[in-house]
């Protein structure tokens, strides 16, 4: 790992344990084992990191989860859409980046308008769309009953946001958010998807 992504990694970390404003470039480059003026040789400032850590993860959110652009290959029955929607959650949950940019998030969207636009658009408006035009694609296949794509997107996605922050507060608990994840996806798929 290079000096730089060293800095990024340790800021993202620092951010998600202590906010923001309560990490320093001080606290960073201590964190990464160089000097503090060091750190203005790789980025301008605190600033240019957290737009860096913002677009990274909006990147890759965007190629393994997926958006409202990029719904990715369509499931062809309900075991495919469980283990689509079930893979996603698991990005989600699991992935050492996103998880601390979520949990970054979470603190800061009361702080900062932008960082509150983002949390918003990935924990609600994003994923809704998203499987608003999946569920409604999966209609004109034939494979859902006719409905609202927007209103079962909501339905779908709610719980998922819920438990994945409950998942975040309480690791020690993955197992079952997991498996109650799994139940609500599968009755979702019992009740919309035609037979």
């Amino acid at each position: 790992m290079t000096t730089k992504e060293r800095i990024l990694d340790e800021a993202l970390t620092l951010f998600a344990e202590k906010g923001y404003d309560g990490t320093s470039m001080d606290l960073i480059a201590e964190r990464v084992g160089i000097k503090g003026p060091s750190l203005y040789k790789h980025y301008k400032g605190k600033e240019e990191i957290l737009n860096v850590l913002i677009d990274a993860a909006e990147e890759r959110y965007e190629e393994y989860f997926g958006s409202e652009k990029n719904i990715g290959k369509l499931p062809e029955n309900m075991e495919e859409f469980v283990q689509v929607t079930m893979g996603k959650i698991l990005f989600t949950m699991r992935d050492p980046m996103i998880r601390r940019i979520r949990m970054f998030l979470v603190q800061e969207q009361f702080r900062n308008d932008r960082l509150a636009e983002i949390t918003t658009r990935h924990q609600l408006y994003g994923i809704q769309r998203m499987y608003a035009r999946i569920i409604e694609a999966m209609m004109n296949e034939g494979l859902f009953k006719e409905d609202d794509p927007e209103m079962l997107a909501v339905e779908l996605t709610a719980l998922a946001v819920l438990l994945i922050a409950g998942a975040d507060r309480q690791p020690q608990c993955e197992k079952e958010i997991l498996d109650s994840m799994e139940k609500h996806i599968r009755h979702f798929c019992a009740v919309y998807m035609k037979a």
